[in-house]
């Protein structure tokens, strides 16, 4: 998720200019704001989000506006790539989908726009702040001032194939104690009884879990009681190396493999979120699928998750942005977006749709969502979330991957990480 480019950032940005968009709609052949002509309404978005309910929004706001919407769609790493050669240039798209990190990140930077004034003018008419869950408005403000609006509010907890857990005579897990004695019955003929991922974000739930502060602007401390999370990165590393309950993740860019382990019935469990339901539906309809409550350890917690959109800002459209905001974001679009995909909304009022109240999957997240902690706010207050991410990914790899001992690595991560966060 990697206000300040992080050496890996600066490396990228020589290529970045000529990067293509994983696929232009809308507008036809990939244009970028420079070239785009002036009905073009430049849009960066997830390549996992061009929802059809958002095509709708997409359509009403081009006849509305008379604009044309030229959505280049992007992997998150790619996306923030562009993104950062775009304000190094001057020349920037007219809103950005952002995974929940950056606008705090960027308003710290200077490179985002506030939106206090559209939400003073706005919000009440919209239910914005009153309707969106609380961590979601801190999470997009900066010194009393909104940056952000959160699209999607997610997190992350167990998956697992109902069928196997049943033939293998197994509870579902509720402690961590209890998970990995069921990962333990559950390899055996081919098939893991977890996939771990690759991507090192997926580390937070185990830290919260364990009661680990990420940071401490007071202490100038990261990651403590240092003792725990060491026990809860070691935890994971065990069930790879030690337990051999799970294979080793293939490092890359990609997050996708445990589900398509768990879709091919090569896994019985793995830790997810909503942006894997509909995955799972598609490719592999027959599994039994169960979504239980995230697991007990010194607490019950989860990693706030989910995406953002904030205008740049030297975007020169800003009344169009936040238009673009306000029907995105919508009651009946978040209505429509989870009876299409299953995704997870902001919106206090979204948790008694009946799409989200009778549905025994949607409703196990919704009720997770309250106990979902941002692990990274501190962080990102500092403007020093592209370093914290970079050796953060590191340290996770290192452990996770390659094996080497949890305590080694987390204390020389923390060494690293207290000297540049002061």
């Amino acid at each position: 998720m990697p206000s300040h480019p992080s050496r890996r950032d600066l490396l990228r940005l020589v290529g970045a200019a000529a990067a293509v968009p994983v696929l232009s709609s809308c507008a036809g052949a990939p244009t970028t704001q420079s070239s785009a002509a002036p009905g073009t309404f430049t849009v960066y978005w997830n390549a996992g989000h061009d929802y059809q309910a958002y095509r709708k929004v997409i359509a009403e706001f081009e006849q509305a506006n008379k604009v044309k919407v030229n959505l280049q769609k992007y992997q998150w790493p790619d996306l923030r790539t562009r993104l950062l050669a775009d304000f190094a240039s001057g020349t920037v798209p007219d809103l950005v989908e952002e995974p929940s990190g950056w606008v705090q990140e960027f308003a710290v930077s200077g490179n985002a726009r506030s939106l206090q004034d559209y939400v003073d003018r706005d919000g009440q008419a919209m239910g914005f702040p009153s309707d969106w869950q609380p961590v979601t408005v801190e999470r997009n403000s900066y010194q009393g001032k909104v940056y952000g609006v959160q699209l999607h509010l997610t997190c992350n907890t167990l998956f697992y194939n109902k069928a196997m857990l049943r033939d293998a005579g197994v509870e579902v897990p509720t402690t961590w104690e209890e998970f990995l004695d069921a990962a333990k019955k559950l390899t055996k003929d081919g098939v893991y009884g977890v996939a771990l991922n690759q991507d090192y974000l997926y580390v937070w739930p185990w830290l919260t879990q364990a009661g680990v502060t990420p940071y401490d602007p007071q202490t100038g401390k990261v990651m403590t009681p240092i003792e725990d999370a060491i026990a809860a990165l070691q935890f994971q590393a065990d069930l790879i190396h030690k337990h051999k309950v799970a294979p080793v993740p293939v490092s890359g860019t990609d997050y996708s493999g445990p589900q398509k382990l768990f879709s091919a019935k090569r896994a019985a469990m793995i830790f997810t979120g909503p942006w894997d339901l509909d995955p799972i539906k598609k490719t592999s309809p027959d599994i039994e699928l169960g979504v239980a409550p995230p697991l007990k350890h010194k607490t019950q917690a989860t990693q706030a998750a989910g995406v953002s959109m904030f205008v740049p800002a030297k975007a020169a459209r800003p009344d169009l942005s936040w238009d673009f905001i306000k029907r995105i974001t919508a009651i009946e679009v978040e209505q429509a977006a989870t009876k299409e995909t299953g995704m997870l909304m902001p919106r206090v009022s979204w948790t008694e749709l009946p799409e989200v109240q009778s549905n025994e999957v949607i409703k196990v997240f919704a009720d997770a969502l309250p106990y979902a902690k941002d692990s990274s706010q501190q962080v990102r207050l500092t403007g020093q979330l592209g370093k914290w991410d970079e050796q953060l990914k590191v340290m996770y790899q290192q452990v996770i991957i390659q094996n080497q001992p949890a305590a080694e690595v987390l204390r020389k991560f923390a060494e690293t990480a207290e000297g540049f966060l002061k």
